[in-house]
């Protein structure tokens, strides 16, 4: 059976037996702020296994895509090294939630492992938790096991969870056996093999049976579950790799046509050597985690998922310079991902440009970044040699991997190939400096309090039903406070002068979500009233109104009056349904490729980030405005309303990435121009925007732009406050508004002409000088040596002048210092017959100490900063000595 035979034929399994099939997921978990990616097939069902979210079905089988490169789950650096460690992979499941348990659970397996998939049932065994009596009796019933073909495992093999908090419960794994020609470490010690306890491939994990009976809280404590629930899983790429008779997961039809594609690239076998054959996996692997995280929306960027995604990137073309690939390879591979994969995740295709546009463009940027890396490397070798200082400082390794983003590992062969070493106290070092890196990052990242405020809530709202939304229809409603948080505790009541969090049983307040803030408003009790300073969403249908309470005080039970604020309602809809007006337009402009990455829906303003590899021409942005201004003045019709999500894709309308949607949907459909899916608050027509104004277009990471725009009101202050700096810069011209940009063009025609006459005038100064230091230059050892003092001079002055005594020279060793603005500046250069003898970046520090300053450089050219004008005589006199004992 091929993988896609595999995939399929399980969730028809499934299928035939009452359970319903449910699509993937996307990899970016859409509400859980405490996972990295989506790592299990369980991660989409959490809010069911919890009790806080219900859905149609009580049975379900997936396919999930799943990512393990991060945080607890981390499987990157074993990647390509072993037979089954993926980055990406797929996870196939079956979920009952409250309906079947264990021994069905058992039966399900046992009957598609034997009878569909056809494996021999005295190659498969089971192990079971320690203490789980019902699962052992139930295999040796369902499987006919004799007692020694069940072993019991302790916690560290036989209990999961997916985290540190969340569902859990034990397992029971189902085992194949590869065959006793494996190796064994304990066959070859002589004796008996341990069977799936045994570390080695005799046996493989191919299922894992989890009965889900517990949650465990951020203490560590154990709670039963609503109702025990099954979640299992089973690798794609392993099971494929039993059915397919092949010893590794890479040699099956999901990988291997990547690694003979990569083979013919490089112009070598898979299977030639042991190196190379690592390489190959690994861009294989990488290639498909970075293909669908890119299409899911992530992008390379030096934070959180993106960082991962960009380390993913980058260890993949490591890897093929590694085996010869100077040329950026990976946005090819990336397409043949889409080629095996396409039967399954078709819309993969349809991101392929979006996807390869990104991954040429990182691939771009790392080259620059390791031609930079390696010119660091090259001078900090220079710098130390002379000195027989070998072995590399582990601040210098940081400070190259922490600013400039190269490697360690390059970094390691590129020092080697200049004879410096980099020890186990170089990366002890450099360590510590990642762990200081760590530390700091963890003090201000806002996002690890947000994710343990949001879990600490979770718990104390556990047990609430789902908030009533009636905001779509009203802006007032009566409601009943159902529990209220202080200070973190469940509270009977909150007085004036107080901030809370609140729960009611129904609310006409949009809970922040989509991109779209949160509502504010007022809650009138009979005793007291609040402000609603913002609205939230919690779990999977909470809301919680944050409140200041100024006066009296309101009691959990009580029937309140709920308002939202008008105005600022208002301008959220404005907003809202302008964005929908910009990406439709958007791709009709720019492609289909610009699909939404991100939003922002403020009162006042909107932000939307989108797919595109380059930046936004102004023509092209002038397009833009013009076709969202246009069907605003058409007044088209707003019409949202509720349909099952496959009608609604069908009708061809644009969901968001890394949401997640029930199969019930809410499409907000903007006369013919627009359709997306879409939870948020909008206006009746078009018309009612006014006026649609782009404010700012640039970069927000790679592959993805960001405008920033303006509706109504917010509009045309923006319009008026252009027009009002327009007419104070022809004031100030003593002209006519419209002539400003041909009046301002002239102006900086006529300041690059006298910047080039500047220059002239420079560079004949520096000639000047030039011939009257050359003319006393001082000869010691045979060397000749000018030291002198031009002030006044920048930099670039500098430099000039220096160049051109070197050039005069023809051999020997020029510095030159100046005073201006009241900082000083030298530079040093050595002709090149004598950096044997000399460095300039050696000899640019000492002089720069006697000026209180410092510097460095290549052997060629150095130059230095100083703090003591008074002493830059002095200083200069010193290069005569220095060059005299040199």
């Amino acid at each position: 059976m091929t993988g896609d035979e595999i995939r399929e034929a399980f969730l028809r399994y499934f299928e035939r037996n009452g359970h319903t099939r449910v699509p993937s997921s996307p990899l970016v978990p859409g509400d859980d702020p405490t996972l990295l990616f989506t790592n299990a097939g369980m991660v989409q069902f959490k809010g069911v296994f919890l009790g806080e979210e219900r859905r149609a079905y009580t049975r379900a089988t997936t396919c999930q895509k799943c990512v393990r490169a991060g945080g607890k789950h981390n499987d990157l650096e074993n990647v390509g090294r072993t037979a089954r460690h993926h980055t990406f992979f797929e996870m196939l499941g079956n979920f009952s939630f409250g309906d079947y348990f264990k021994a069905d659970a058992i039966a399900f397996a046992w009957e598609l492992l034997t009878r569909d998939f056809g494996l021999p049932r005295e190659r498969l065994t089971a192990t079971v938790f320690t203490d789980d009596d019902d699962a052992f009796a139930l295999w040796k019933k369902v499987a006919a096991f004799p007692d020694e073909r069940i072993l019991r495992l302790g916690e560290a093999d036989n209990f999961w969870a997916m985290g540190d908090t969340g569902p859990c419960g034990p397992s029971s794994e189902i085992h194949f056996h590869q065959g006793d020609h494996l190796p064994c470490p304990e066959a070859a010690a002589g004796r008996r093999c341990l069977g799936p306890a045994c570390d080695c491939d005799r046996w493989l994990e191919i299922w894992n049976l989890v009965f889900m009976q517990f949650n465990r809280d951020a203490a560590g404590a154990l709670s039963p579950l609503p109702k025990p629930s099954i979640d299992t899983g089973m690798g794609l790429e392993r099971i494929a790799a039993v059915l397919e008779g092949t010893q590794s997961n890479f040699d099956t039809d999901l990988l291997r046509p990547l690694i003979d594609g990569v083979a013919r690239l490089v112009g070598k076998p898979y299977g030639g050597g042991a190196a190379d054959d690592v390489s190959m996996r690994v861009i294989a692997d990488h290639a498909r985690a970075t293909a669908f995280l890119i299409a899911d929306g992530v992008t390379p960027s030096n934070e959180w998922r993106g960082y991962v995604l960009r380390r993913i990137m980058r260890r993949a073309m490591r890897h093929g310079r590694m085996l010869g690939l100077g040329e950026p390879f990976l946005w090819r591979v990336v397409e043949w991902v889409g080629q095996v994969m396409a039967r399954a995740y078709p819309e993969l295709r349809g991101e392929m440009a979006r996807v390869q546009g990104a991954v040429r463009a990182e691939e771009e940027r790392f080259a620059e970044t390791l031609d930079v890396g390696i010119a660091k490397i090259r001078e900090y070798a220079e710098a130390h040699a002379a000195e027989g200082a070998h072995v590399v400082d582990g601040k210098f390794l940081f400070t190259l991997y922490d600013t400039h983003g190269f490697p360690t590992d390059l970094a390691q062969e590129a020092f080697a190939d200049l004879g410096f070493a980099v020890t186990d106290d170089t990366l002890g070092e450099f360590e510590a400096e990642m762990e200081r890196q760590r530390e700091r990052a963890r003090a201000g990242a806002a996002f690890g309090g947000e994710a343990a405020a949001g879990e600490a809530s979770l718990e104390l709202w556990r047990g609430l039903p789902e908030t009533e939304f009636l905001g779509y229809d009203a802006l007032t409603a009566p409601a009943r406070i159902l529990a209220i948080v202080v200070a973190g505790r469940r509270q009977p009541e909150v007085v004036a002068g107080q901030a809370a969090e609140i729960i009611l049983d129904r609310t006409p307040c949009y809970a922040e979500s989509g991109g779209q803030q949160g509502d504010t408003g007022t809650i009138i009790g009979r005793e007291g009233q609040a402000r609603v300073l913002d609205t939230l969403k919690r779990g999977t249908g909470l809301f919680v109104h944050r409140v200041a309470v100024t006066r009296g005080g309101l009691r959990e039970g009580e029937e309140v009056a709920v308002a939202v604020e008008s105005p600022r309602r208002l301008g959220l809809a404005l907003h809202h349904t302008g964005t929908h007006l910009l990406h439709a337009a958007l791709r009709r402009i720019l492609g289909t490729h610009a699909t939404q990455a991100g939003s922002l829906v403020a009162p006042d303003r909107l932000r939307f980030d989108f797919s595109h590899g380059q930046q936004v021409k102004d023509r092209e942005l002038t397009q833009v405005e013009d076709l969202v201004n246009e069907k605003v003045r058409d007044n088209l019709v707003v019409s949202p309303f509720w349909t099952e999500l496959d009608a609604a894709l069908k009708l061809g309308a644009l969901a968001m990435f890394g949401e997640k949607y029930g199969p019930r949907v809410r499409v907000v459909r903007i006369g013919d121009f627009s359709t997306e899916l879409c939870g948020g608050t909008h206006l009746e027509q078009t018309g009612q925007i006014g006026l649609f104004k782009i404010v700012d277009e640039g970069a927000v990471a790679s592959g993805v732009r960001r405008i920033e725009a303006v509706t109504g009101a917010a509009a045309l202050q923006h319009v008026g406050q252009e027009e009002a700096a327009l007419r104070e810069a022809a004031e100030a011209l003593k002209i006519a508004p419209l002539e400003v940009p041909k009046r301002l063009q002239k102006l900086l025609d006529e300041q690059r002409a006298l910047e080039r006459q500047l220059q002239t005038l420079e560079a004949r100064l520096a000639r000047s000088r030039a011939e009257e230091l050359v003319a006393a230059a001082r000869q010691i050892n045979d060397v000749a040596v000018v030291a002198a003092r031009l002030d006044g001079l920048d930099a670039d002055g500098l430099r000039a002048v220096v160049d051109t005594v070197r050039d005069r020279l023809g051999s020997g060793v020029v510095c030159v210092g100046s005073v201006a603005d009241g900082k000083i500046g030298l530079v040093l250069a050595v002709t090149k017959d004598l950096t044997r003898r000399y460095h300039a970046g050696r000899l640019i520090q000492e002089v720069a100490k006697a000026v209180g300053g410092g510097g460095g450089g290549r052997p060629e050219l150095a130059q230095a900063g100083g703090k003591d004008p008074a002493k830059l005589d002095q200083a200069l006199t010193l290069l005569y000595d220095l060059v005299a004992k040199s």
